[in-house]
């Protein structure tokens, strides 16, 4: 998890909540994304929060899409490590076999998909996947935010 602070985990801001595995499901994940880094200080228009909710909006999708299973939703779970400088997005879905590349994959130009890991991959500071009990997986990145203003 977050390494970089001395703070536990459990002690740091977080947001957490389970969404329906439809595409209206993921767009709602992304607004409340956006709504939280609002109240730790990074307005919607600052490029920390567009990060994270670009990020969500990838994972989120990808899990509707690509993990979905009839009868189960999908998780995010966002954790701010202000000291740290990183915001650490978890989206997690029901489906333990279908797994994202170990790196992002290489795009093609006049394909129409393919390309969210690819941002992920620039946006955040690394990313990866874990195994979830007692099924599933959950697929996580670490993106860096400037400090929060003062609001």
């Amino acid at each position: 998890m977050l390494t970089a602070t001395t703070i536990p985990e459990h002690e740091l801001p977080s947001f957490a909540a389970r969404f329906a595995s439809t595409p209206r499901g993921a767009r709602l994940a992304r607004r409340l994304a956006v709504r939280r880094m609002e109240e730790w200080g990074h307005p919607p228009v600052s490029d920390a929060s567009c990060a994270v909710a670009l990020v969500v909006g990838e994972l989120a999708a990808n899990a509707v899409r690509h993990g979905r299973v009839p009868g189960h939703d999908f998780g995010l779970r966002l954790v701010l490590d202000a000291a740290a400088g990183l915001v650490r997005v978890e989206v997690a879905d029901a489906a333990a076999a279908k797994r994202p590349p170990t790196a992002a994959p290489s795009s093609y130009p006049e394909g129409e998909s393919g390309r969210g890991l690819l941002l992920v991959d620039v946006l955040a500071v690394r990313w990866g996947t874990e195994p979830r009990l007692p099924v599933g997986k959950t697929v996580w990145a670490e993106v860096p935010v400037e400090a929060a203003a003062r609001l």
